[in-house]
């Protein structure tokens, strides 16, 4: 099932190295979209007219203008946006969600699993939404997953099985009724009995589990998961919760968020599952550094690998030698460079265990903690990806080694 790539001559083509989508078999991965033409920053039919500041919205017309071109990126892969099976949103303010979702639920009558949180930045000063899709081809037999947890009050559904796998939406600690629930907060008359982040992460992985169940799978099915956090202090404490849901444990992606959609909610978690008749199996990489945390380096699913996301940490130092400007000659070399270099050329020895390379990767994530370094960033990713694929690329506030500058999250193909 190698990677086929998708040309979209009918919208505006980025400036960075990325393609508009790749196709994987019966699914179709596309780059994260922004609000730009990519000539004059904000398209000028996704801004307001200053001449009329009170007519329109940003958020609305930002939205639509992403909209419109998914639409048109999906139709050119042979598929549609009432095809899409995963969603993810990150704003660089949430209190233009409830704008976004008015017109959201004009494209999604029947809307797909979403995970929404906040982004320090977008690469395109003034642009307020990146969003990212993924779309299954009509042929494949999808359906819409409802347990008996939460119901949210935003326009998304719990999860969607297609094919072989589970995209389940991004879950937080709320019943959608009392904000954070009661069972997920530390009782206030005893103060020191308990952890906030622990029973959010407990409250979040216990309806995570009735939605796989729900679909005909389970936790331990899991083969890819992304986390984001409002405070990375947090990070060891959940890890403990995670490690009692996960003996065996997921890939993983770990990253700072500047919001969430629910006050005083910490964490957001999003999961991606195999159905039991899919053959699903653990990567080992043993000439990868070993990671602190409690995850696997990747997850081959078929004919797909789940990468984990990858810092450039050996995990004994923090940031090693060989991913770092000698501080002897500061003006030689780059870190984001050295930074790149050193996650990409691991990722590759990720992929050669998994049977495939990063030739074959349809799907990349990147999340850095300041957009100033991206031109150097993007420099090295042309070194590795000639062809490149469709990228998303948003602003953390944080990793979780001090010092790393990016987190590269990677889904590729087996040919």
């Amino acid at each position: 099932m190698p990677r086929v790539d998708i040309s979209v001559p009918t919208i505006p083509q980025p400036l960075a190295s990325y393609t508009p989508a790749a196709r994987a078999g019966d699914l179709v991965f596309a780059a994260g979209h922004l609000a730009s033409d990519f000539k004059q920053g904000v398209a000028p039919e996704a801004r307001v007219d200053p001449a009329f500041p009170y007519y329109g919205s940003a958020i609305k017309k930002q939205t639509r203008y992403v909209l419109a071109n998914l639409k048109k990126t999906f139709e050119a892969a042979g598929t549609s946006l009432s095809h899409v099976v995963k969603a993810q949103v990150f704003l660089t303010d949430l209190r233009h969600f409830s704008g976004f979702d008015e017109v959201w639920r004009e494209f999604f009558p029947t809307p797909p699993p979403r995970t929404t949180i906040g982004t320090s930045g977008l690469l395109v000063p003034g642009c307020l939404v990146e969003v990212d899709l993924t779309a299954a081809m009509p042929r494949a037999a999808a359906r819409v997953v409802q347990s008996s947890g939460p119901r949210p009050l935003a326009n998304y559904s719990e999860a969607v099985v297609a094919g072989d796998l589970v995209f389940a939406a991004g879950q937080l600690a709320s019943d959608f009724k009392t904000g954070v629930p009661r069972e997920a907060r530390v009782d206030p008359e005893f103060p020191y009995y308990g952890s906030d982040i622990k029973r959010q992460t407990r409250y979040v992985l216990e309806n995570l589990a009735r939605t796989f169940e729900a679909a005909g799978t389970s936790l331990d099915r899991v083969v890819k998961a992304q986390v984001f956090h409002t405070d990375l202090n947090n990070f060891f404490a959940f890890d403990e919760v995670w490690r009692e849901f996960f003996p065996s444990p997921p890939p993983r992606t770990t990253v700072g968020t500047t919001g969430l959609l629910v006050k005083d909610t910490l964490v957001e978690i999003d999961l991606i599952a195999a159905l039991p008749s899919a053959r699903a199996q653990s990567i080992s990489v043993p000439d990868i550094p070993r990671p602190l945390a409690h995850y696997t380096p990747a997850t081959r699913v078929g004919e797909l690998v789940f990468a984990a996301g990858q810092i450039a940490s050996d995990y004994q130092t923090g940031v090693p030698r060989e991913a770092r400007v000698d501080p002897a000659f500061p003006f030689y070399g780059s870190g984001i460079q050295r930074q790149t270099r050193y996650v990409l050329e691991n990722l590759a020895k990720t992929f050669k265990a998994a049977g495939t390379s990063l030739d074959q990767v349809v799907k990349a994530q990147v999340f850095h903690t300041d957009l100033a370094n991206f031109a150097g960033f993007d420099e090295a990713w042309r070194e590795f990806f000639p062809v490149p694929p469709p990228r998303t690329s948003v602003g953390t506030t944080g990793l979780l080694v001090p010092g790393t500058l990016v987190e590269i999250d990677l889904i590729a193909a087996v040919p």
